[in-house]
């Protein structure tokens, strides 16, 4: 077994190879390779030619050790699953890939020793640049960033003191759009539903903004905040939402933390005969697209997805291949979407 892995690594195909068969020098390789426009046609043809022919696969590490990192971007997300985070990460990545970058991507579950085990992880494969999100990482995950000469960009999140670059908005303020909206409508009694609170601190951000927009408002009940833990799943929510309406009947109004927690409510409200938004107003947050069909509609706030993707890779690109420095904060904002579950 051992010697077979050795013939195979010593018959790996090299640039030398597809020079030789596309009748051009390893450097016109190398640029195609990076940059493909900017090879002549005719060239590139014969270049792709040879490259489809041998299986040819560069061999990112040896292009590392060469110009000291590679044009790989380490990602790290929440979760890959939460289509928040996969619509910035198809966004991220096909602006990338125009570029003739590649992503590393890992997820966390939130949670922070597993995002300082991926950031290690990736920099010791020489990305040639870091993409984080939230602002709230250890010690020594910041230590290791901070360390580093290569663009970093935390993402999803506005705040004080990033790393080197922020793209997002501000959570608070979303929370405190919710509970307004809600205000408005001429809802009193306003309860706030959330997930993973106490590690999620962009929802916690968010139940915080919901609880200031109560306080300051004499005529709303004070504010309640209810953490449903991490199964952040549709039936705890409806089953979250039925124990708070049992407990406090005269509840007119709740914020969700995100959309997926608010249909299930609308789910408990139809079993239960509860009708939205004539006893409860409804309002969730991230504008997924079941809101748009969900009976009734789905009230929400619409974050930037894509275009914090876009606005990433912007900033990367332009630092690594141009030296732009770029803004430190760009605060993409977010917009109120009012539909039938929280308007008479």
């Amino acid at each position: 077994m051992s010697e077979t892995r050795r013939r195979r690594g010593t018959n790996r195909t090299t640039m030398t190879d597809v020079a030789r068969m596309a009748g051009v020098a390893p450097s016109t390789v190398s640029l195609y390779l990076r940059a493909p426009e900017a090879v002549s046609p005719k060239l590139g043809m014969r270049v792709k030619k040879a490259i489809d022919s041998l299986n040819y696969v560069p061999n990112l590490m040896a292009g590392a050790l060469a110009a000291t990192r590679t044009r790989v971007v380490g990602v790290v997300v929440p979760s890959i699953v939460n289509s928040f985070f996969a619509d910035t990460v198809t966004a991220l990545q096909t602006r990338l890939w125009a570029a003739n970058y590649q992503m590393l991507i890992g997820h966390t579950h939130y949670d922070l020793a597993t995002e300082e085990q991926l950031v290690r992880t990736f920099l010791s494969w020489s990305p040639g640049a870091m993409v984080l999100t939230g602002l709230h990482h250890n010690r020594a995950t910041r230590r290791m960033l901070e360390a580093t000469d290569i663009p970093v960009v935390e993402m999803w999140e506005l705040g004080p003191q990033p790393i080197d670059r922020l793209v997002g908005f501000a959570h608070g303020d979303v929370g405190r759009m919710q509970a307004r909206h809600l205000i408005e409508k001429g809802r009193r009694e306003i309860a706030f539903i959330g997930a993973r609170l106490e590690r999620d601190q962009r929802a916690a951000q968010r139940a915080e903004g919901y609880a200031e927009a109560l306080r300051s408002h004499s005529e709303t009940a004070p504010p309640e905040i209810i953490d449903i833990g991490r199964e952040a799943s549709t039936a705890a929510a409806g089953a979250a939402f039925a124990a708070l309406l049992e407990r406090r009947p005269s509840i007119d109004g709740v914020v969700f933390s995100n959309d997926l927690l608010a249909l299930g409510a609308l789910f408990q409200a139809q079993r239960s005969g509860i009708a939205i938004p004539d006893r409860v107003a409804l309002i969730g947050f991230g504008d997924l697209d079941f809101g748009r069909d969900s009976v009734p509609t789905l009230s929400t706030v619409a974050p930037p997805r894509t275009e914090i993707g876009e606005r990433v890779a912007d900033q990367i690109l332009a630092r690594l291949d141009d030296g732009d420095e770029g803004p430190l904060r760009s605060d993409l904002g977010f917009e109120l979407i009012v539909r039938e579950s929280s308007v008479r």
